[in-house]
């Protein structure tokens, strides 16, 4: 069992920035790709950023390209998601997620976190 805790959240104004950190107490931390993904009000929940295990790749969505950046610290087990000029559709509930196997797009990985609140101002 992978428990995940994120942190970070807040309320910005557009154009701000924020870093969401997500911490996975235990020692298999590196063996598991990581996602961050977030659902808005009334909407589904959709995929963000991944990264593998070793943190060498990255993926994005296309919304997110080139203001997301997601990393991963391995010996702190923690994975970050720095969020730059902040717009105010990326206002939504952030879930980072991880999964032995899977580290793709899909909802499908077998552990989630909590969630953090976004908020962005307009």
């Amino acid at each position: 069992q992978v428990q995940l805790a994120e942190s970070g959240g807040g309320l910005v104004q557009a154009g701000g920035s924020l870093r969401l950190s997500c911490a996975a107490p235990g020692r298999t931390f590196s063996s598991y790709c990581m996602g961050w993904f977030r659902q808005a009000p009334g909407k589904e929940r959709e995929f963000v950023a991944t990264i593998n295990r070793s943190g060498l790749i990255t993926t994005y969505a296309d919304s997110v390209v080139g203001r997301f950046t997601i990393s991963r610290d391995n010996a702190k087990n923690t994975v970050y998601a720095q969020m730059n000029s902040l717009k105010p559709e990326d206002t939504a509930l952030y879930y980072c997620a991880a999964d032995r196997y899977l580290c793709d797009s899909g909802n499908n990985y077998a552990y989630w976190g909590q969630g953090t609140q976004v908020t962005v101002s307009s």
